[in-house]
């Protein structure tokens, strides 16, 4: 029988050791925000009837249930959350993935930005502000040569 809630889907991937040391940290979050469809909307059924689990437990057992709960949970734990996000913003910002050379840059973002409560705003300017997204080189497809991404 073919599973039909994204949770059942989830727990039949999971089967598999490989996939389940990603996915067993991942899917909690996804199924606290299952919520909300593709465009936003929130939603506490699938198709009108079914209904949508939105529990989970977070690797060190902590359990909740919604995103509400899923922000309580992480909020808990606000600093190594904004360093993790932090972290990803600027790894999808480089269009590579951050190294230990980019450590500096993100404890300076930290730094600047938890006087604001690490807002949205403040972690993003502090992205573009940064060393290695200012000085990032970006290989030009049509000459096939490496520039600066602040160079014409």
């Amino acid at each position: 029988m073919k599973p039909q809630t994204m949770r059942e889907r989830m727990e039949q991937h999971r089967k598999n050791p490989v996939c389940a040391s990603c996915h067993a940290r991942m899917d909690p979050i996804g199924f606290a925000l299952e919520g909300f469809d593709a465009v936003g909307r929130y939603r506490t059924t699938l198709d009108g009837t079914t209904k949508i689990d939105m529990s989970g437990a977070m690797p060190d057992g902590q359990v909740f249930n919604g995103p509400s709960e899923l922000r309580k949970v992480l909020m808990a734990h606000q600093d190594e959350f904004a360093a993790m996000l932090t972290k990803k913003l600027l790894t999808y910002a480089l269009g590579r993935g951050a190294e230990y050379y980019d450590m500096p840059a993100v404890r300076r973002i930290l730094r600047e930005a938890k006087s604001s409560n690490y807002r949205w705003s403040a972690l993003i300017l502090g992205i573009v502000k940064s060393d290695p997204f200012q000085l990032r080189k970006t290989q030009d497809r049509t000459l096939g040569s490496t520039r600066r991404a602040s160079e014409p």
